[in-house]
């Protein structure tokens, strides 16, 4: 199991590569600055590894995978590795890119190593937010790192290809420990401000539903739209939903029964 100093550092990488990714998102710079038609191959591939990311068999499997998909589909999908030498501007012309395309450029030498060149008809199912979603997700310097440039650019083609199926997503499927680690700390911030508004203010105590009330603007973002809607709409599993809740419970009982625990019995006088 991760230590808390290793989720930290997840933690942390993705809220940096959420801001590199506002202004990174696009194809990589160096793509769009040059045209060198020279480095592409002879033959038609929807796979250009000029990286080298991946190994024979894997670069065989995903053209194959690839292929199958635009036959089935429509929707063409095509991967560009890059490093210190790129074909730029002229990969559209060889692949005929079009508004049904999607294409991935995985470059290492930004803060995030995955790039999206997405058509019209692509972006009227999957939103700006979904890119940048996924960009962050399986781009960012920590997700690489553990799993590698390859799986980033197959997890993230994976990603698309179930939201393309399955008619578009405006969120992108699946739900990171990270991810979810960050909707329960919500969740129980959220129970623990509930608590505390809810605390007894009458001699005959009871729970001040009024005063929960008033407050639930506040706790209610924090549970709601910051820890169930990020789960129900990424995943369906129930566990995750679950200790959410859970956490936001326990959060309300401590919040409210802080006073109570903090009494003290007063001492008798002798």
């Amino acid at each position: 199991m991760p230590s808390s100093n290793t989720i930290f550092r997840r933690l942390l990488g993705s809220a940096i590569a959420v801001v590199l990714s506002i202004s990174l998102w696009s194809i990589a710079p160096s793509a769009q600055a040059y045209d060198n038609p020279e480095l592409l191959p002879k033959e038609q591939t929807p796979v250009i590894d000029l990286a080298k990311t991946f190994t024979a068999i894997q670069e065989q499997k995903l053209v194959k995978d690839i292929d199958t998909f635009e036959a089935e589909t429509g929707w063409k999908l095509r991967v560009l590795t890059q490093y210190d030498r790129t074909p730029g501007r002229a990969v559209s012309k060889y692949w005929g890119l079009d508004e049904k395309s999607v294409l991935v450029v995985s470059d290492s030498r930004g803060g995030n190593t995955l790039n999206f060149r997405v058509g019209d008809d692509v972006y009227k199912l999957m939103p700006r937010t979904f890119w940048i979603e996924l960009q962050t997700r399986f781009g960012n310097m920590y997700y690489v790192r553990e799993n590698g440039e390859d799986s980033a650019i197959t997890d993230s083609l994976e990603a698309v290809k179930t939201c393309l199926v399955k008619g578009g997503c405006n969120v992108v499927p699946g739900l990171p420990k990270e991810q979810w680690l960050l909707t329960l700390i919500s969740s129980v911030i959220g129970g623990v401000i509930c608590g505390f508004a809810g605390q007894y203010r009458k001699p005959d105590g009871g729970f001040a539903w009024q005063w929960a009330l008033i407050f639930s603007p506040l706790w209610g973002i924090l549970f709601i739209a910051f820890g169930i809607a990020p789960v129900i709409t990424r995943t369906s599993e129930w566990v995750p939903l679950l200790r959410n809740c859970s956490g936001f419970a326990i959060g309300v009982l401590v919040a409210y029964l802080t006073p109570v625990l903090g009494q003290s019995n007063p001492s008798e006088e002798l």
